[in-house]
């Protein structure tokens, strides 16, 4: 998605030199080769950034061959083709096919599409299905365990800890294998982010099941990573889809093993075995784990790094059940593999403060915290069965097993959204989530429905209307 916005930016810069208005020009290979100096890759791709950023090479302009300005140059195509490559990943230049390569803008940061909300329903929205985020309701205070975070030892030391002792203490035993580092992340994805950062170059190909979390295939985008999708069912990635994976050669087996966004499978101990099994041919490959609601799961978790604990690393979050202003997730795994995400954190925050990692331990190791993240996590299984069992009586079947959600299947999923926006309830879009869209889905919050058996009902009866919905139906 992200390499296709990066195209149709290119190609709009390229209509407006037809269309009229436009400063875009075509460079002469001759003249564009004149103005380097340095004719390395860098130096190359140095030159074309300050003409762009100059706007001396507006967007829309045409860009040479890379044969022909490598003999411009008197340099190996190769050499242009990685100049080329650096401008594609900061999106100043974009490939058009056979029209070649046009100048796009300036240096840009890569945006998160698939994760960005979509759409301003302004003062017509009455209930948000889209954001599965958990009810404040169903959080448990935070006061007494940010006043034992505050008594944290070593309070404004600016020693760097990766863990802090109460932390790990209340987190080791519940770790599915026994890693040999630990890491204090700012939340599961920014833990993912780190470790796929750490691991990756662009073009490596990364394998993920489809459909999965939007915000794992942005983060992979956003790394120019190759995606190789798996085929799941119920019980986790299946072992023969994933040894065919493997023949791409990839880097990084990256999968949830439990509560999985957003059809909420959860592995099984016999599927965990298989799949190690299979990873053992590729000895390359690192598994990169993702339990995104931790201690709201409905089971305990299983975890290839039973199996293979030297290739494994899990990253779970700890945010949706203990609340999200503790920004909190944990990197369990290889000394080498966690130590490069720390690492690479040091040019950054350089460690999770300590006043949160305790303030997570005192909840983590409470009584009365427990119980409340336990009976949270039952309320919102008997919202998200509740609907699901609602839907199932409108011949709407979704199979989820846990999280926050349901993965629901439509006609159409332009139809369906249209369907619930008319009538001010939102949804997320099912292609979000997935690498091959085949069969329409939409994704369903479950978190903050409403307990009411009624409001329920008529919520089951709109998504079966929007579910059944097709373009005709919109006339």
């Amino acid at each position: 998605m992200r390499e296709n916005a990066q195209v149709n930016r290119g190609q709009g810069a390229a209509e407006s030199e037809d269309g009229g208005g436009g400063e875009a020009r075509t460079w002469s290979t001759a003249d564009l080769a004149a103005r380097v100096e340095d004719a390395s890759a860098r130096g190359i791709a140095a030159t074309l950034t300050d003409l762009i950023r100059s706007g001396e090479l507006a967007p829309g302009s045409a860009l040479p061959t890379v044969r022909a300005l490598a003999g411009a140059l008197n340099v190996s195509p190769g050499t242009v083709a990685e100049a080329w490559a650096v401008l594609r990943r900061h999106r100043m230049i974009a490939t058009l096919g056979r029209r070649g390569s046009v100048v796009a803008g300036p240096p840009s940061v890569p945006r998160p599409l698939r994760y960005e909300r979509v759409g301003n329903f302004g003062d017509r929205l009455t209930l948000d299905l889209a954001v599965a985020v958990p009810d404040p309701a169903l959080l448990p205070p935070l006061e007494e365990a940010l006043l034992a975070g505050a008594r944290t030892p070593r309070l404004n030391d600016y020693t760097r800890t990766p863990v802090t002792d109460a932390l790990l203490d209340a987190v080791r035993d519940t770790w599915p294998f026994t890693p040999d580092a630990w890491l204090a992340v700012g939340g599961g994805y920014e833990g993912i982010h780190l470790l796929c950062q750490s691991l990756l170059v662009p073009g490596d190909r990364v394998i993920v099941e489809d459909p999965t979390a939007a915000r794992l295939l942005d983060i992979l985008d956003a790394l120019d990573a190759q995606i190789v999708p798996v085929a799941c069912d119920d019980q986790g990635p299946l072992p023969d889809a994933l040894a065919q994976a493997l023949d791409r050669r990839p880097a990084l087996f990256l999968h949830q093993p439990r509560a999985q966004v957003p059809c909420g499978r959860t592995l099984t101990e016999a599927r965990a075995a298989a799949l190690a099994a299979v990873l053992e041919s590729a000895p390359n490959v690192t598994v990169l784990e993702d339990d995104g609601i931790g201690p709201l799961a409905a089971v305990p978790g299983t975890s290839i790094g039973a199996h293979l604990p030297a290739r494994t690393a899990l990253v779970r979050s700890y945010s949706t059940a203990y609340g999200p202003d503790l920004r909190l997730g944990v990197i369990g795994g290889p000394g080498e593999l966690v130590e490069r995400a720390r690492v690479l954190r040091t040019f950054g925050t350089g460690w999770t403060s300590r006043i949160l990692q305790d303030a997570l331990a005192h909840l983590l190791t409470d009584e009365a915290t427990t119980h409340l993240v336990r009976e949270a996590a039952h309320r919102y299984t008997l919202r998200r069965t509740a609907l699901g069992e609602r839907l199932a009586q409108h011949g709407v079947h979704s199979r989820n097993q846990d999280g926050l959600m349901l993965w629901v299947p439509v006609a159409d999923e332009t139809s369906a959204l249209v369907t619930m926006a008319a009538r001010g309830i939102t949804v997320s879009p099912g292609s979000r989530y997935c690498v091959s869209y085949d069969t329409p889905h939409i994704r369903v919050a479950t978190s903050r429905l409403s307990d009411d058996p009624a409001a329920l009902d008529e919520t089951a009866t709109l998504l079966a209307l929007a579910a059944s919905a097709t373009a005709d139906h919109l006339h």
